[in-house]
């Protein structure tokens, strides 16, 4: 396998402490429906995906799970337009910590935002 062929990035975990709120908080910002679920005795709620998806993650909460906004960060998909999403953070519970940026045409933007339980989530988009 030559590395130019795999996606290093599989899965993630965004901890929470507030199950319902988190659930909230994302539908929400996104408008998409988290399907919730338990398993091995945490609860998560997973971010919309499809068989050919790559790529995707839940919202867990249990063992030793705990939200912070110093750790690894994950950058969500922002759609057409990351300010769709970012417009919505604040009254969904969250704070923006980074207003939409723009890195270049090749690279798009990206935002930052502290979600309801206290992660630091980027959003990048093209627009």
């Amino acid at each position: 396998m030559q590395p130019n062929n795999i996606n290093i990035a599989v899965w993630f975990e965004l901890p929470v402490t507030d199950f319902a709120r988190a659930v909230t908080f994302y539908q929400n910002i996104f408008g998409f429906e988290i399907v919730t679920m338990e398993l091995a005795g945490l609860k998560q709620g997973l971010f919309p995906h499809d068989e050919k998806s790559l790529v995707s993650g839940a919202i867990v909460c249990g063992m030793d799970y705990k939200p912070s906004k110093d750790g690894s960060m994950v950058y969500l998909n922002g759609g057409d337009d990351l300010s769709n999403v970012l417009a919505k953070v604040s009254t969904a519970g969250g704070s923006v910590l980074l207003p939409k940026t723009h890195l270049g045409e090749e690279i798009g933007y990206i935002a930052h935002f502290l979600d309801s339980e206290g992660n630091r989530v980027g959003l990048h988009s093209m627009q």
